[in-house]
């Protein structure tokens, strides 16, 4: 079948009610993952930047246990404060009232309903800007339920997301591409259930080969959430348990002695463009680059990375061809090893990455000549010129 013949979404002319509001932006935050905490801190930060004379916003929070509420307008509450991470239970004006989004794609009505009352319509909106971190959110899933909507949204669609969060078959698909990536086993929950004593000999053998210490993490995870680096045989189970704790299917990395690079993506209206890159130097008080480095005592980055123009250039060119290779579409972080020897390697890519205002994304950028409420602003722009569906 021609790409002619495919089925489109249906265009939907705008009301007159339309043509004079101001588009609404849903911001989609929380969620039921590890990760809800940064997703509400990521959250507030957009919301704060996103220009209210040109945008009116709904936020909507999903709590840990999946349910889609209406949150308070606030986004100095979504912080980080005495290094505690915000919640949506706590934002959230009902502990029992829900949010509904038509899933007919002739509507985008959002509708609010508590138990004992009449659902209330909360209008429409224009375009979501989905915050999630992680499974039922950053993985297709929630892409899926906004596909089915007809809602445009900011950010890659189902396979980029689904492919994005699972590192494993992230790692498929770049070496599929020709690009360059490190050692790496995959355990997978039957695998170890019915084994595991085959998949500690296979493991012993990975760093037989490869050396000590290794990284156990989480397949589908993020936010350096559930990883244990491990300096010998030892520490092994706690490790697993830990990967396991947040995902049954885990991976098992060995160290790759060199620099810390991350490139920012942003597709532009010719196509994605790379912004400078940064180097996330050795985190002394830390094992390693993880969760509170990260967001609790905010390790700070050097932007951009001390490297050469042809070091650059590489690095830009990889991470676009990464973000290429997976089809995404919007925005990805694209995180790398310089190793020892010169090569860059390519650990993995975020299609939601982290977006505070301290974070390496937006920063990357902003020292590209793009500031954080103009990186938001083109991000929603962007959305809303891309219909869902097939494309």
């Amino acid at each position: 079948m021609s790409s002619e013949n495919l089925p489109q979404s249906p265009e939907r002319p705008e009301s007159p009610e339309q043509q004079r509001r101001k588009p609404r932006v849903a911001v989609v935050f929380g969620g039921r993952s590890s990760e809800h905490g940064i997703s509400v801190v990521t959250a507030g930060a957009v919301m704060k930047a996103i220009d209210r004379t040109k945008y009116d916003v709904l936020p909507i929070g999903i709590t840990t246990d999946g349910r889609w509420a209406l949150t308070a307008d606030d986004p100095e509450r979504m912080a980080i404060t005495d290094r505690k991470v915000p919640d949506v239970d706590g934002l959230a004006e009902s502990t029992e009232g829900s949010v509904v989004l038509s899933v007919d794609p002739g509507s985008r009505e959002v509708v609010y309903s508590e138990p004992g009352s009449v659902p209330k319509a909360l209008g429409e909106v224009d375009v979501v800007f989905p915050v999630l971190h992680g499974p039922y959110g950053e993985d297709g899933t929630l892409q899926g339920l906004l596909e089915l909507s007809g809602v445009p949204y900011v950010g890659a669609g189902v396979l980029a997301s689904a492919v994005g969060q699972d590192k494993e078959y992230m790692k498929r698909v770049f070496i599929s591409f020709g690009l360059p990536v490190g050692p790496y086993e995959v355990v997978r929950p039957r695998e170890w259930d019915r084994d595991p004593s085959g998949v500690r000999k296979r493991i012993v053998d990975f760093a037989g080969e490869h050396g000590w210490p290794l990284f156990i993490k989480p397949a589908r995870g993020g936010s350096s959430m559930g990883i244990t680096k491990v300096d010998e045989l030892s520490g092994l189970d706690a490790a697993i348990e830990e990967a396991r704790r947040h995902d049954p299917k885990f991976l098992v990395e060995s160290l790759l002695r060199g620099r810390e690079i991350e490139c920012g993506v942003l597709e532009f209206e010719d196509g994605p463009r790379a912004s400078v890159p940064a180097e996330i130097p050795p985190v002394t008080a830390h094992e390693f680059y993880d969760f509170e480095a990260k967001y609790i005592d905010s390790a700070a980055g050097l932007v951009p990375a001390p490297l050469t123009e042809e070091q650059t250039a590489e690095v830009q060119r990889l991470a676009v061809a990464a973000f290429d290779a997976t089809s995404c579409e919007g925005l990805v972080r694209a995180d790398f090893f310089l190793t020892e020897d010169g090569t860059f390697v390519i650990n993995e890519i975020n299609t939601l990455p982290g977006f505070t205002p301290i974070s390496m994304y937006p920063r990357m950028w902003q020292e590209s000549g793009v500031s954080y409420p103009e990186l938001v602003d083109r991000l929603i722009q962007a959305a809303m010129t891309r219909s869902t569906g097939l494309r």
